[in-house]
């Protein structure tokens, strides 16, 4: 899972950046594929540091109740 520094908002859904390796990487998350994987709009723009992105899915995951040392 890569950590997510950064959310911006968009007409269509949500830009999310996240570090992959040495470099910042981003995806758009539609709104609609966001409310499916119940993630929690207003808190992930508030605290993105609480999420990561799979790139196995692509999906955004909460992480802050996790033990960390699991997502790397």
């Amino acid at each position: 899972m890569e950590e997510i520094i950064s959310v911006k908002k968009s007409p269509t859904g949500l830009q999310v950046s996240y570090i992959l390796g040495n470099d910042v990487s981003s995806e758009l998350f539609s709104y609609e594929s966001l409310i499916e994987m119940k993630v929690n709009i207003a808190d992930l723009m508030a605290n993105p540091c609480h999420y990561a992105v799979d790139l196995s899915g692509p999906k955004i995951v909460r992480t802050d109740f996790c033990a960390e040392h699991l997502h790397k």
